[in-house]
């Protein structure tokens, strides 16, 4: 039997709620303000001390983390709701459209991926556990005739980065204007406006080795 004092006690609820709104407060501000946002501001949102966000978060990175876990565990939530709709073809654009949505309102997240290792391989995590659902996804659509035949789940990420660049560009002119951009590739994934592709999909080998040079 494990020694009742060496075993992690849970939060109080109390503490628990303080941890969730620093948590909830740090999200919005490096959303709007990037992770160089102050602690400060963070606290003064989040209705408490510095204290009590030290004692919960002793670092500055280790805040981070948890506002990059607490965003991936929202991606992974919307893409287990998505997998639960009747509707495949709703449920994969439903999941395209609030993830891009999140990139593109969250001046933060690039920032913390690109200065955190942990970031980092939290996001490889996430991946790792969106990948098969995507897939059971892409194949209930193309089941189900909505979604081109020739559409593979390696075909997913191209639709991130092409909207990555779109979201770049045009963020101080157009923030909207992904959105135009997303409801122009899914026209071209429908069943009925297919036409030949003129390459292969990627192989998983060969998204492996785009994703990691990405991400160098």
């Amino acid at each position: 039997m494990p020694n009742a004092s060496t075993s992690p006690k849970p939060l109080r609820s109390d503490a628990q709620r303080n941890r969730d709104r620093i948590v909830a407060s740090a999200r919005e501000l490096f959303a709007r303000e990037g992770v160089d946002a102050p602690v400060e501001e963070i606290t003064r949102c989040a209705g408490v001390g510095m204290g009590t966000l030290y004692r919960n978060f002793p670092t500055k990175e280790d805040l981070v983390d948890a506002v990059l876990a607490d965003a991936f565990d929202e991606l992974v939530r919307e893409a287990e709701r998505a997998v639960e709709q009747d509707d495949a073809w709703a449920g994969l654009t439903g999941f395209l459209e609030h993830a891009i949505a999140l990139h593109a309102t969250n001046r933060g997240m690039k920032d913390m991926l690109d200065a955190h290792e942990r970031g980092r391989e939290r996001a490889e995590a996430m991946r790792a556990r969106i990948r098969p659902l995507m897939s059971r996804l892409v194949e209930r659509a193309k089941e189900q005739g909505t979604l081109r035949a020739d559409f593979a789940s390696e075909d997913v990420p191209l639709l991130f980065w092409a909207s990555t660049r779109v979201i770049e560009a045009s963020v101080g002119v157009a923030p909207e204007l992904w959105r135009r951009h997303l409801a122009l590739m899914l026209d071209g994934m429908r069943a009925g406006s297919a036409s030949a592709l003129p390459a292969p999909p990627l192989t998983p080998t060969q998204l492996q080795r785009i994703s990691r040079g990405r991400a160098s």
